[in-house]
């Protein structure tokens, strides 16, 4: 088996050295469309021997092996204009035609991946060598696939630091955890409607394919499994992650989840299991808040998706999704809003985690939120997630694990009351105006995390109090 980790060490040496690329997110996107088309010509190899009628939807000389494969190949200059004036713009407009087989889909693919991404890289030497190092990788050798599938997950976290591109990565313990608590089922409809990087997507095809006793078993998981992103580059690296876990095509839409009317979308569009971390602190794009009834119009995307989610539902079907505190509290419309989720779905479980789960991208304070669509809710069961013991918060180095998850997953077979763990009636609720933001009543205020900003606002206060006491004092010497 190639030694994957170091050619991919080495891969990065390489691009830190050619000056097209700006920092992470650039550096991600280049090698994210590199070996999103060398995956897909190994697999089109694979597919021309395995089926008699299949026949690549690339054009001879844009396969990987006419240009890239041969390591003596074009380089320099050459490579470079051939990538820019001739690969992108040929495989921006393949030709799709209406039909439904394998290689019409696989057309779409590859045009929609590079309808929205760039190649960076402004040295041809360097390009070179990059294409060199992949070479030594066959993602026809399952080992050697799976085995990237899981170095993969490590290039995809470096975008948790790389600014606005933070949004689109959620740590690989939520995604599990929420998957597993879920526990979708084979010949069930699992969507994710903001699936960014596509952690939450191949949870769920790993999860499924647990329950696989047949080649029907396997086809039905890449027909279910359902994911819509609108911006190009995580849209590019959800695309390769699921080929990576042996989805041939992926059943994701390059599109934006808000915009159609909630009416547009029916029965026929709804699913039985939502699994979700929708984009929050955003404004909605495009005037896309009119799509929705009026009483619930607003610019903040995470409430707009609230409401789609809770649309999409099947009745009896199921949704784990992220939350930041902010979409727990508020009036208005955003009352409004969570009105409808508990007269709609039986909000059952919040799990409250640490502000540091989401940093460096965000330090904001988010929620796991776990419902049923059908019945209204009842009594809501709060558990908080504290850090481990001696750690401060969650960073880089220090990640959120899996294993943290572990109380939770024996709590929530046989829930009781504790010093982390608390139960809320409706009626309760309703008396706060449905305000779902509730502390832990048993928290001693010591343990209480504040932000830098209320430290600020705090020491700021305590310094104005001192000032006054002295004032006080000298006066009172004079």
């Amino acid at each position: 088996m190639a030694n994957l980790k170091g050619i991919l060490d080495s891969i990065r040496k390489i691009m830190w050295q050619d000056t097209g690329l700006n920092g992470d997110a650039q550096r991600i996107e280049q090698l994210g469309w590199m070996l999103f088309l060398k995956i897909f010509s190994d697999k089109d190899k694979e597919l021309e021997v395995i089926k008699d009628d299949y026949e690549s939807p690339i054009p001879a000389e844009f396969h990987w092996d006419e240009w890239a494969g041969d390591d003596e190949g074009i380089t320099g200059d050459e490579l470079q204009v051939f990538v820019d004036q001739k690969l992108f713009p040929t495989l921006r407009n393949l030709k799709v035609g209406m039909s439904e087989d394998l290689a019409n889909q696989r057309a779409l693919l590859v045009r929609e991946v590079f309808e929205g991404n760039n190649n960076y890289m402004k040295s041809g030497i360097n390009l070179r060598k990059v294409l060199n190092k992949l070479n030594e990788i066959d993602f026809n050798i399952a080992k050697d696939r799976h085995a990237f599938g899981e170095l993969y997950e490590t290039i995809l976290k470096e975008l948790q630091s790389a600014g606005k591109s933070g949004e689109f990565y959620t740590p690989r313990a939520i995604t599990e955890f929420i998957c597993e608590m879920i526990d979708p089922q084979l010949g069930e409809k699992v969507l994710d409607p903001s699936c960014g990087t596509g952690g939450y997507l191949t949870a769920a095809v790993e999860h499924l394919r647990k329950q696989a006793n047949s080649v029907e078993d396997i086809e039905s998981i890449a027909k279910n499994i359902i994911g819509w992103e609108y911006k190009p580059l995580p849209y590019l690296l959800a695309t390769t992650n699921l080929i990576l876990h042996d989805i041939e095509v992926p059943n994701i839409s390059f599109r934006d989840s808000l915009d159609q009317p909630l009416s547009a979308y029916t029965e026929k569009n709804r699913v039985n299991v939502i699994l979700a971390n929708p984009p929050f602190g955003g404004i909605v794009a495009n005037n896309n808040e009119k799509n929705f009834p009026q009483n619930y119009r607003t610019k903040e995307s995470a409430d707009l998706f609230l409401v789609l989610m809770v649309h999409l539902l099947k009745n009896g079907g199921r949704a784990g999704i992220v939350l930041p505190d902010g979409s727990l509290t508020g009036d208005g419309i955003k009352q409004r809003v969570r009105q409808k989720l508990l007269e709609d779905c039986n909000l059952h479980t919040i799990i409250r985690l640490p502000n540091s789960v989401f940093q460096p991208y965000a330090g904001v304070s988010t929620n796991l939120l776990f419902f049923t669509k059908g019945e209204p809710t009842k009594d809501i069961w709060y558990y908080e997630h504290r850090l481990p013991e001696g750690q401060k918060a969650y960073s880089k180095t220090k990640p959120l694990l899996l294993k943290e998850f572990a109380p939770i997953k024996k709590w929530w077979k046989k829930r009781e009351e504790s010093d982390i763990s608390w139960k809320v009636d409706i009626q309760t609720i309703i008396d706060r105006n449905y305000d779902l933001d509730i502390k832990n009543p048993v928290k001693v205020e010591e343990e209480i995390e504040h932000s830098s900003e209320e430290l600020m606002k705090m020491l700021e206060s305590s310094f104005a109090e001192s000032n006054k006491l002295l004032n006080q004092l000298k006066e009172a010497i004079k």
